[in-house]
């Protein structure tokens, strides 16, 4: 699973270290997504995974080299940020009294004109969307009265709707059952096919190893290693950053590394 080489990188990130409460929270981390790729982060709880994604997002103050389409962050207004960049955080914020269909139509706020109406072609993108996160069935239910998967899918689809060329996704397969991870990966390898840039964290190793191209394995704010899911989830690094009580081993007929309970393994 190799993604096409593309000269110039969507997301370039060198160095970059974030501070909070008097701690440093990220260390030096540096990371790159280019077109048709799909990159995980991953790492075990208070890693720094989010911390990182939201520097990498510009919504969170830090140190070293950030660069959009080889752009300083800072250079980039709003605006153009939000046309260049979708974000899902993991636990997303909107009025429970917003229907599915309004949460989902603000991705189009980027492009809209100096009316901020929209034309037939916004509500096209939006629909759009909704058919591709699979919730359009629930459009004009109010969001208060979603479960926590639907809602994770609203805001999958707000994304989609910005027709952002990167994607920044903080664990979107949170409260999704097997069957919408599975749909929600094929969605995201679909839009890399389209030349979209994704860096997602991903809670499971053996999905992360199985869905990304490449994986960033951070332990304590720092890199603990980067590279091909075969380089990076093996029982070396796996031992470092998780201890003892998880082992791993290569799928027999793919080779992906699996990640299970060291208890299961025996």
């Amino acid at each position: 699973m190799t993604a096409a080489p593309a000269a110039t990188a969507l997301l370039e990130a060198r160095g970059v270290t974030v501070h909070a409460g008097g701690r440093e929270i990220v260390h030096g981390v540096s990371v790159e997504v280019r077109p048709g790729e799909i990159v995980g982060l991953v790492g075990p709880n208070g890693a720094g995974k989010s911390t990182l994604l939201r520097a990498l997002a510009g919504t969170r103050p830090a140190t070293g080299d950030i660069r959009l389409l080889d752009r300083p962050i800072g250079e980039v207004d709003r605006r153009e940020r939000a046309r260049l960049v979708a974000v899902v955080e993991q636990l997303p914020d909107a009025p429970p009294t917003m229907t599915a269909g309004e949460l989902v139509a603000l991705g189009r706020f980027p492009h809209l004109g100096l009316l901020r109406r929209q034309s037939g072609h916004d509500r096209r993108v939006v629909e759009a969307a909704m058919r591709r996160a699979g919730c359009d069935a629930f459009a004009g239910r109010l969001l208060g009265t979603l479960s926590g998967g639907e809602r994770r899918r609203a805001f999958i689809a707000r994304a989609l709707a910005q027709e952002a060329r990167l994607l920044l996704l903080d664990e979107p397969s949170a409260n999704l059952d097997a069957e919408a991870q599975a749909t929600l990966f094929d969605l995201l390898r679909a839009l890399a096919e389209e030349g979209a840039g994704i860096l997602i964290v991903v809670h499971d190793l053996t999905s992360a190893a199985a869905s990304c191209d490449r994986l960033l394995l951070l332990h304590q704010g720092r890199t603990l290693a980067s590279g091909a899911p075969s380089d990076v989830v093996t029982s070396e690094h796996v031992l470092a950053a998780y201890g003892p009580h998880v082992t791993v081993f290569a799928h027999p007929h793919s080779g992906v590394p699996i990640v299970v309970p060291a208890a299961a393994a025996r």
